[in-house]
């Protein structure tokens, strides 16, 4: 009897851990819906890496592996059922563990995430797929360290094959607690707690991100609107123009009542003399725009753009007056000063320089003051050949009105009034704007820049420090012969033959037809005694044209 007891206790025990073992897979094998395999490419389309990743959303949302995606140009997702999709872009990732969240296809199953932590000697899996089937294969957890105060760190008691690295580790109950990892030397497997990738999250910044950089797959549009428009601005200036046209798309269809994403491409259409294009995205930018004004507003702008940089190009549709007319149906919807400010610019550009003048000087008197509008102002005046003493007095105002102490936001107005004292022969105030702007600048100037200084400052006989202006000039465009020859003829000026020589015959050879490179070259040799070599390069600037060359001739 007892012996029975015991044989029917026994087959219960069994019949119940068959039952916990097969409810157990069930729950297990449903997340093998969401796994994949990952493939990134090269530019040339060959492989570049591949591991298994899985869908933690319904709408394309993955994690995966960081290192596939290292230097690939671009990747796909096939699930289990053969089904492929692209991976679109990147929303972050985490080099450290190893983790990646991107965004593939539009529809998938997601893998639900565990909550709480699984514990040392609890069973995992580790859930793979083959075609049409799942694949399981048990593990225990021999460590689990906790980083960032809330996230888990696992480590197993096997390991696995390196083709399901990427491939989730759920709990009994067909929960996600990692993302399958292998160590350097491939004999343990770890993981990292998966709920670390709920906090990847692209901002307007992310273009710069160094890891993000690592991939030629591109960062997914923020959610945010103001931060999906920072990161529109910043792929002009960071991305190819494909790149750029396609966040432009991104940022349309994500705010379709938005007018910024309609005349930031219809601006690209008019750089590709597009027009017509153009139009029709302006147009329905003011149908689906929340912001009238803001559409009209814009409208004016791409209407602006085309008549200033493209006016040869003939667009009966589009001309000075239709831009003035959609600045001012802005105001007429929200009497705001910036519409007010443009209204001025586009009857500037009209030709009409007494009325744009009056328009910005009474801008001044609003809340929108700013040195632009003095700037303004004193172009107007300029163009009127007004007094110089009356554009001074404006250019000196647009310094004032600018926020102290001064930064970038004066330099433009700085070197306006440069220009002006330059003009008007006061080199040494000249000089002093000079400097502030290029301090102002934090040196980011271009070699025109350091010409111009160069000039003013042998006006005041600052002898070293042209010098070494119009070698910077030289350093930032090595292909003017202009500046190898201003720089032997201050070399000259100041008795540095030797140098005058190397400078003026490097001249010579950049540009053999050019005539000052040969005079200055005759002279420095005629400094240094070599009264035949400078013979020659006398006659050489005689013969292309340089009357000068004769009166040193005879000196010889």
């Amino acid at each position: 009897m007892t012996n029975i007891r015991y044989h029917i206790t026994l087959f219960a025990l069994l019949l119940l851990s068959m039952v916990q073992g097969y409810a157990q897979s069930s729950n297990v094998k449903n997340i093998a819906k969401s796994v994949f395999t990952l493939t990134t490419f090269n530019k040339d389309g060959s492989i570049h890496a591949s591991c298994k990743g899985f869908f933690v959303g319904n709408k394309g949302e993955a994690v995966s592996l960081l290192t596939p995606f290292k230097g690939a140009a671009s990747a796909v997702v096939v699930d289990g059922n053969g089904n492929k999709h692209p991976v679109t872009g990147i929303w972050g990732a985490n080099e450290l563990y190893d983790i990646c969240k991107f965004h593939a296809g539009n529809i998938s199953t997601p893998a639900p995430l565990a909550q709480n932590p699984a514990t040392v000697g609890s069973k995992t899996f580790l859930v793979d797929y083959s075609m049409k089937s799942s694949v399981t294969t048990p593990l225990s957890v021999t460590k689990v360290e906790k980083f960032n105060q809330t996230f888990n760190y696992y480590v197993f008691d096997k390991t696995i094959a390196e083709s399901a690295t990427g491939a989730p580790i759920s709990n009994a109950n067909g929960q996600i607690v990692g993302i399958a990892q292998l160590s350097g030397d491939g004999g343990t497997v770890h993981a990292t707690d998966v709920r670390l990738a709920n906090d990847f999250k692209t901002t307007g910044l992310s273009l710069s991100d160094p890891i993000l950089r690592t991939t030629d797959i591109r960062a997914m549009l923020p959610a945010d609107e103001q931060q999906a428009l920072l990161m529109v601005m910043m792929s002009a200036q960071q991305c190819d123009s494909l790149t750029h046209a396609q966040y432009v798309d991104d940022y349309i269809q994500a705010f379709p009542k938005s007018s910024e994403g309609y005349s930031t491409k219809a601006l690209l259409l008019v750089e590709a003399k597009k027009y017509e294009q153009a139009d029709k995205l302006m147009m329905q930018s003011i149908a689906n725009s929340t912001k009238k004004d803001e559409a009209h507003s814009n409208y004016a702008k791409v209407i602006l753009r085309k008549e200033i940089y493209h006016s040869q190009d003939a667009y009966p549709a589009w001309n000075m007056d239709k831009a003035l007319a959609e600045a001012q149906e802005a105001y007429k919807i929200t009497p705001a000063p910036i519409y007010q400010h443009q209204i001025a610019q586009i009857i500037y550009a009209k030709g009409q320089y007494e009325e744009a003048y009056k328009q910005f000087m009474d801008l001044t008197k609003t809340l929108l003051r700013n040195g632009e509008l003095f700037y303004e102002a004193a172009q107007c005046k300029q163009q009127l050949k007004a007094p110089q003493t009356e554009i001074m007095a404006l250019l000196d105002s647009a310094i004032a009105a600018c926020p102290r102490p001064l930064t970038s936001v004066a330099a433009p107005y700085i070197l306006a009034r440069a220009y002006a004292y330059d003009e008007n022969k006061e080199w040494r105030k000249a000089l002093a704007d000079y400097n502030q702007y290029d301090t102002l600048m934090l040196g980011r100037v271009d070699h025109f820049f350091y010409y111009t200084r160069y000039k003013c400052e042998l006006q005041v006989r600052q002898y070293q420090q042209a010098l070494t202006d119009i070698a910077r000039a030289l350093i930032l465009n090595p292909q003017e012969p202009t500046y190898y020859a201003e720089m032997a003829s201050l070399q000259l000026r100041v008795r540095r033959f030797d140098d005058a020589y190397e400078t003026s015959r490097r001249c010579t050879m950049l540009a053999p037809e050019y005539a000052d490179g040969w005079l200055l070259l005759g002279l420095a040799q005629m400094e240094r005694n070599q009264k035949e070599e400078a013979k020659k390069a006398l006659e050489k600037a005689k013969e292309l044209g340089d009357t000068r060359a004769d009166q040193y001739l005879k000196k010889l």
